[in-house]
């Protein structure tokens, strides 16, 4: 079958590989329909961070059809449309114990720590396979994991009722975000701040979100002086995040949800005296199956977010893209 396989830091190729064998007792075969590339895809092909194994499938981001199960699944069954949960969590651990798999200590991902979606196929077990409504399209479904991401950033910051919400980064998960935010009830202004001029046009007629600049200055005109209380950063930029410290109100709340390519250096009497909250959001706790849950009415809004569908062998040329900053919309789907 074909797969696209990551051999090392910048080296992603498209070739035939032995497909998987038949499903173990636990295991479910899934045929990929479609893949979303990730941002922290983009970042292990620049870095190499979390290259466990060479070479490995990349993608986590995927919806298919089952294809066959093992004897002892009981929740899946063949022919259902699923998608898959990226966390591959030891369950054993006291995070995992304890409900927080996200912080499992021995944490891997689909893609990573097994083979993932950019293949015809692959064998993931029935813990991480969950059934969605068939008659959804395989890309929009697809988007499920990011739109968890994105559930559990809001989470995590706790915005109060009515108050205004700036979103640094017009990425997939801060577009998902401005998303969400526009969609509480009782949802106040959400601003949006993004050096991509085309990807912040998209995310303000998506979502409704208010296109800001990212300083104190413009944000403060746009909230005709009200404080600004909850701030998520999607950018993994330590400048935007230095900027959402000068920005916010004393005693805000910042959720820090995108990847980082270099340390931050700050002083940290700025969080102490101003009583600053930075919240780190590392991929999702129980979100899935709420982002699941809410895919069919957000289907539409999804699809404006879709840039590119392409094909598996377009793949390597769409990661030098990316990689770039070539983008006006938040997503490039692999369909197969």
């Amino acid at each position: 079958m074909r797969a696209a396989r990551l051999h090392d830091k910048g080296d992603l190729r498209v070739e035939d590989i032995d497909p998987p064998p038949a499903p173990s007792a636990d295991a479910v075969l899934i045929g990929v329909a479609a893949a979303g590339i990730c941002g922290s895809d983009l970042h292990n092909f620049r870095t190499g961070q979390w290259m466990s194994r060479k070479p490995s499938t990349p993608g986590h981001e995927l919806a298919g059809d089952v294809l066959a199960v093992g004897k002892d699944v009981t929740r899946i069954a063949v022919g259902d449309r699923v998608v898959a949960d990226s966390r591959f969590w030891c369950g054993a651990c006291v995070q995992c114990r304890g409900g927080r798999p996200n912080l499992c200590e021995n944490l891997g991902y689909v893609g990573e720590v097994c083979d993932g979606g950019f293949a015809e196929r692959l064998l993931l077990p029935q813990r991480l396979v969950h059934r969605v409504d068939p008659a959804l399209d395989p890309a929009v479904a697809a988007m499920a994991e990011p739109l968890a991401v994105a559930l559990h950033a809001v989470h995590r910051l706790g915005p109060t009722s009515g108050e205004p919400v700036l979103v640094a980064g017009c990425g997939p998960i801060g577009g998902l975000a401005a998303l969400v935010l526009s969609r509480l009830p009782g949802a106040g202004p959400v601003l949006m701040a993004d050096n991509n001029a085309a990807r912040l046009a998209c995310v303000s007629a998506v979502t409704g979100a208010r296109r800001v600049a990212l300083e104190r200055h413009g944000v403060q005109l746009a909230l005709a002086g009200a404080p600004l209380r909850f701030a998520i950063d999607a950018t993994g930029s330590v400048p935007a995040l230095t900027s959402l410290f000068d920005t916010v109100a004393n005693g805000a709340t910042i959720a820090a949800v995108g990847i980082f390519h270099r340390p931050l250096e700050f002083d940290p009497n700025i969080v102490v005296e101003r009583e600053l909250t930075l919240a780190g959001c590392s991929a999702f706790s129980d979100e899935l199956p709420e982002a699941i849950a809410m895919l069919t009415e957000l289907a539409p809004a999804l699809r404006q977010f879709i840039e590119r569908e392409i094909s598996l062998e377009e793949l390597p040329v769409a990661y030098q893209r990316l990689t770039a900053g070539d983008s006006e919309r938040l997503k490039t789907i692999v369909r197969f």
